[in-house]
């Protein structure tokens, strides 16, 4: 039986409606998801003392690459992967329902650019569709599908035609996104710049440089495209293979989550001490549409919380940064 409070997700009104509903699905992922439970019961934890969303444990994401993590209720309609390096392990997220992935994307789509809601959607994204299993690519193509009187499409290097159709919705005046993943739009705006300051386009980039260019922080990533374009700012989406949720930057490099979506900064040196707005560490992810899978991560990102349901990405752990948690993955 799946979790029977999937759809509340949607019509949380306040914080003590959102920790009500994680903390039954917390619950419910405990009872429903090997791989979790054991991991809470490696932890030694008092389910009865788990109250509030700060006492939830947080799955390590490196097990998504090193098991198979999803509820015994879980229909495994699809499986989303990871890009990775060569020779590494991609993580795996069984998805129970597309239609499901898709409401999601598209409410909190939406829900942050209604203005979009009927734009042309362009993308950039070459190495996604070089492999198969990309949580984006589906994103792309059903927010391409959702418009599909426009002129939208994927481009891999055809960057004049691009071009061309960016500068017909500039002359023409109707709205435009172009998301790409970072090493993609840094290619384009090399010897294909133009002014986009008065078009109602909106770029966005993903991350990434996927062993393509060196890598940037995002400031620079973020400066580049704005002088080659001529646009006050880059917009950011926040996403990856292990959640069915995004968030968004329209400004500054600071992220909005949806209203079913909370990111918690932990403690560098200890992956258990959750830290206050301000102050940067870990990002823990709680996504409650990942009913099926697992709602409360803990990411490989560095963070710091910039205000209620804002935070901002900045960087990501290494290796050898990773401490805590190591010890009880090996067991599980």
């Amino acid at each position: 039986m799946s979790f029977a409070k999937k759809d509340h997700i949607f019509h949380l009104k306040n914080e003590q409606a959102f920790n009500e509903i994680a903390l039954e699905l917390f619950h419910y992922q405990v009872r429903n998801n090997p791989v979790y439970a054991s991991y809470v019961r490696l932890l030694g934890r008092d389910l009865d003392l788990i109250d509030s969303i700060d006492k939830i444990p947080f799955l390590p994401i490196s097990l998504f690459k090193s098991h198979e993590v999803y509820t015994t209720s879980n229909r495994k309609a699809a499986i989303f992967t990871s890009s990775t390096t060569t020779g590494g392990t991609p993580s795996q997220h069984f998805v129970d329902d597309l239609k499901w992935y898709e409401r999601v994307y598209k409410t909190a789509f939406d829900h942050f650019y209604p203005e979009l809601k009927h734009a042309s959607v362009f993308a950039l994204l070459p190495s996604y569709l070089e492999r198969t299993g990309s949580s984006l690519v589906v994103m792309a193509k059903g927010l391409m599908e959702q418009n599909a009187k426009t002129n939208g499409g994927f481009f891999l290097d055809d960057f004049q035609n691009l071009k061309d159709h960016l500068k017909q919705c500039a002359k023409e005046k109707t709205p435009a996104l172009l998301i790409g993943v970072t090493f993609a739009l840094l290619d384009f705006a090399e010897d294909h710049a133009f002014d986009l300051s008065k078009a109602p386009i909106v770029m966005m980039e993903t991350g990434g440089m996927k062993g393509r260019r060196k890598e940037l922080l995002r400031e620079e990533v973020h400066r580049q495209l704005k002088e080659a374009f001529h646009l006050g700012e880059i917009h950011s989406e926040y996403g990856m293979t292990e959640l069915l949720s995004q968030a968004y930057s329209k400004e500054k490099g600071v992220f909005e989550c949806p209203p079913w979506m909370k990111v918690l900064v932990r403690s560098s040196s200890d992956p258990f001490d959750l830290v206050q707005e301000g102050r940067s560490g870990g990002l823990n992810v709680i996504d409650l549409a990942n009913t099926e899978s697992c709602a409360f991560i803990e990411t490989a990102d560095l963070g710091r919380k910039t205000g209620a349901g804002t935070f901002e990405v900045l960087g990501r752990f290494d290796h050898a940064e990773v401490r805590g948690c190591n010890l009880m993955v090996a067991n599980l």
